[in-house]
Parts: structure tokens; sequence; C-alpha cells
């Protein structure tokens, strides 16, 4: 081993040393850290040695083989919160730390109780569901396989019946709950108290999102591919998909009173009998505006960001700039283009220059 070699291998001990030290029981939201590829391979890492809270770290050591669908949940849920906000002001960044797993991956917005944290609850609940049903369908564990509840039975009348392997969704729902559900009884502080019971019901809006979505297929069986009878299982859908429908979610999310007592319940007085339903997404706190850097709050600001010009949409340069104006740069792109194969035996390209204007917000 060389020493550069020997000189990276110590600075990565240096820092899981921090991380321990720092961060010894883990805290509300810090699994979210398995997610990001520099974090590592907690599999590796073991139980012990992983930004956990105490219920989560003994979940991990009764089911190890669980972890590789964890880190696949905490990987979808950041992926579809980036992929979902890219072109809005606040675009899903997620914190960086000197030592991962020592802070919040999301920062201020994990705890700001805004509608951002309803959205990152809600994904991240559904990413573990998603990627634990289909770890289970897919036979990677021992204690949940298909759904056998679809197994037997169907319909006769419209000639199919249920067969295949349908996924499981009610064990990752069930699975999701265990891990990051904290009881709300063990908080005594009020503020606390309001902010956990939001983030709970947006866990679940999360996870009830994943069991909308489930979709029926079907495949023919008969005769010359006639369809005399038909197999039916049911899957989820798409991550995507799941992500589009928590987006619109996100843009209808109710604002709940910062005052608990019975249960929850919306903060304008004359829309209170209206109930709330376990697939909406609360919030308690109104969102800062994102579009000017706060290092207190770690908001960066939309300075230098990249807009469209044309857009009248979140990614067009009047909103995402928040009304400061853009600057405008000239790129000069060069790529190999028009190729021919020659015989024998090269390919000879030409090359080619093209010119684009780039908008990033003043």
């Amino acid at each position: 081993m060389d020493r550069a070699a020997l000189l990276g291998l110590s600075r990565l001990c240096a820092l899981w040393a921090a991380v321990l030290a720092l961060f010894p029981c883990g805290a509300q939201g810090n699994w979210m850290w398995l997610g990001i590829a520099s974090f590592g391979v907690p599999e590796k890492l073991g139980c012990a040695n992983l930004p956990l809270n105490s219920r989560q770290k003994e979940l991990c050591k009764r089911k190890p083989y669980l972890l590789p669908s964890i880190r696949e949940g905490a990987r979808l849920g950041i992926q579809e919160c980036r992929s979902q906000f890219r072109h809005e002001r606040w675009n899903c960044l997620v914190a960086a730390a000197s030592a991962p797993g020592t802070s919040p991956l999301f920062g201020y917005e994990l705890s700001s109780g805004t509608k951002e944290t309803a959205f990152i609850y809600a994904v991240m609940a559904a990413g573990l569901v998603h990627s634990v049903t289909r770890s289970c369908s897919a036979g990677n564990m021992t204690e949940c396989s298909c759904d056998t509840t679809l197994q037997n039975g169907g319909s006769a009348s419209e000639g199919w019946h249920w067969g295949g392997c349908s996924d499981d969704v009610q064990y990752g729902m069930w699975f999701s709950r265990k891990f990051l559900d904290f009881p709300i009884k063990n908080t005594t502080a009020k503020e606390s108290k309001v902010l956990l019971a939001m983030n709970l019901h947006n866990n679940e809006a999360g996870r009830q999102a994943v069991a909308k979505l489930m979709s029926l297929d079907c495949r023919c069986h008969g005769v010359s591919g006639s369809c005399a009878v038909k197999t039916c299982w049911k899957t989820m859908s798409s991550f995507e998909k799941i992500g589009h429908l928590l987006k619109d979610k996100y843009e209808n999310s109710v604002q709940i009173s910062d005052k608990i007592k019975r249960k929850m319940h919306r903060r304008e007085k004359d829309q209170r009998k209206i109930p709330i339903r376990k697939d909406d997404l609360l919030y308690v706190n109104k969102s800062p505006n994102y579009c000017v850097e706060d290092k207190k709050l770690g908001i960066p600001g939309t300075q230098g960001r990249e807009c469209n010009r044309t857009s009248e949409g979140a990614d067009g340069c009047n909103l995402l700039c928040c009304g400061r104006g853009y600057n405008t740069h000239v790129v000069r792109h060069v790529e190999r283009c028009e190729c021919k194969f020659i015989w024998c035996c090269y390919v000879r390209c030409r090359r080619c220059e093209s010119m684009t204007d780039v908008h990033t917000c003043k």
C-alpha cells in the first residue's frame, strides 16, 4: 500500500472516530445519510456504527439483512426529492457535513415544520416502503415474500384469477412504521410534540401514497395467443409516479395549529370542521422564500442558479431569481460529430462547435 493510500485510510478512520464521538446515539432523520453514496456501505460498518437512534439500532441488530433495503429506501427518497424540486427555489439540497451522519441530512428543513419538512418525511417513508417491499418480492428475505393473501380466488365471471407474485406492500408499511415512527408519549415539550405528531402523520401519508398507487397487472393464457384465462397480480408503481403524487400533495398541503389538545386540527378556524385525511401532507410553519442566502438556517439562496429565460414556470428566470434579474453567459461546446467508419479499421469524426446561452440568477 503506497503512502497516499495509507494517508487516505488514516483520514477515513479519523472521520469515523469523529462520527462516533459526536453522534453516539443517532437522532430522528439521521438514518437518511445511508442513502448518500459517500457515506459508505452500511453492511460493512455494522449497526452499532450507523447514525441510527437506539430503537433503530435494536431493529437493525435483529434484522441486519434489511440494511441494503434501508439504504436503497433512503437513496430512492433523496433522489426523488431532488428530481421533484430540481427547478424550484428550494431544490432539496442536502447538507454538507465534514463528518457524514453527525447532523441532519437536509439541515434546517428537517426540523422547520414547513411544507418542505412534510415532503421530506413523506418521500423518505415512501422510499423505505418501496425498497423493502421490492426486496420481499425478489426473494431476498426469509420472513417476507409475495403477498400470500392474493394467491387464491379472483373473478371467474371476468375470466381471471390471482397468480404470479403480488407485492406485499403491507409488510413494507409495517417495517417502515417500526423503523421510523417514534412514540409521541416519549416527548414532553409542546412544540416538539406538535412537530413530532406532524412528522408521524406525514410518514404515514408517504406510505399511503405507495399503497394508493398499487396497480393490477395481468398476463393472458390461451391457445394461439387467445386470452381465455388471465393471471393477475398487484404491483407497486414506479417511485417516480409516487413522487409526482407526493409533490401534488405538497402543493395542496394543509397548515395545522401549533397547539394540540386531543388531535391535530387546521390552523384556520373557519376550516376546522373539514377533516384532515390520512394522506394529506401537514405543516405548521410557513416556508421562507429561499431567495436570499441565510447562513444561520443553511439556506443557500438562488444566486448563481441556472434558469430558463423563456419559461413562465418555477424554473423561469423571473420566479427563480426572485425578480433580481439574471446574467447571460455564452458557453462553447466542442464535440465529435458526423462520424464515419473507414475500412479498415477506424472511425473518422469531425470536430463540431456550438455556442449556447446560459442564464444564471443575479
